[in-house]
């Protein structure tokens, strides 16, 4: 089963008025999976979709969707997987493609059929992005060998970080969507800092790895206008172009970050110093 959710795009002076209810409905995807399911938020931030197909008793289909007035989901669109689970497979019009944890799978444009399913009796959790797209590129596994590493953040100020770049440009050709994933080291709690801006593109990101009884508060807003959520694992949450997104966990956690927009160009940020936020 295929299930949908819609959501408009919101002005930030709007934003500044919302209640911490309001702040959660529009911008937080508090289940990402659901048994037997594949769960999609259609958002109107660059016409982005978050969701996530966890396959337990059968294979998933990746079925159209009423917003997108499509034959089939990717006729106009390119799709990006990260399994954050154990061991599962994606068959893409034909083609088997098995993942582990943390490895990802990159879907052009034009493939009329995906599967999502368990291998050997372990259970997936595929994180899904999709994106619009205007031209059909290959198909491609990005395995954990293929990421491009960064090191990034130092211990003293609790940010030490490894972030995978999965599906980017530099490793698999995409219309838009660039896709990958940061791992905070065990003492670092702080991610995305410096915060940045960039109003070329749009963002989500997914928290999971993160124990139980912990929390992340997910900040947000204009830099001058932050607002902050309370996440727990396996959640979402979308990042409008004019807001920043940055994390304050009570542990360390991984968390995969999805963008799509104007360019491809991953260093396109508009930094904004941390002693200036508000």
């Amino acid at each position: 089963m295929t299930k949908s959710e819609f959501r408009y795009a919101h002005h930030p002076e709007d934003v500044k008025y919302y209640t911490t209810e309001e702040l959660r409905e529009h911008f937080l995807i508090p289940t990402v999976f659901e048994e037997d399911t594949i769960s999609l938020v259609y958002t109107m931030y660059d016409r982005y979709i978050v969701g996530g197909a966890m396959p337990v008793s059968k294979p998933l289909v990746l079925e159209t969707i009423d917003e997108l007035k499509a034959e089939y989901f990717l006729e106009r669109r390119e799709l990006g997987i990260v399994n954050v689970g154990g061991k599962g497979k994606v068959t893409v019009d034909g083609t088997v493609y098995e993942l582990d944890k943390k490895e990802a799978l990159y879907v052009g444009k034009g493939n009329k059929e995906v599967i999502f399913e368990a291998v050997d009796g372990e259970q997936p959790y595929f994180y899904i992005n999709s994106a619009p797209a205007h031209h059909a590129y290959p198909t491609k596994k990005v395995g954990k060998e293929d990421a491009e590493v960064i090191e990034l953040g130092d211990q003293k100020t609790a940010n030490r970080r490894t972030l995978n770049k999965l599906i980017v440009n530099s490793i698999v050709p995409t219309c838009q969507l660039q896709m990958g994933l940061t791992e905070l080291h065990e003492g670092n709690v702080w991610n995305t800092m410096p915060s940045h801006t960039h109003t070329r593109r749009m963002e989500a990101y997914f928290y999971f790895d993160l124990a139980k009884g912990q929390t992340v508060s997910h900040f947000m807003g204009q830099p001058d206008e932050t607002r902050h959520i309370f996440m727990q694992g396996h959640q979402a949450v979308i990042s409008p172009e004019w807001s920043i997104h940055s994390g304050c966990g009570t542990s360390n956690y991984s968390f995969i970050w999805g963008m799509a927009g104007e360019n491809l160009d991953y260093g396109d940020m508009d930094a904004v110093p941390t002693d200036e936020l508000k």
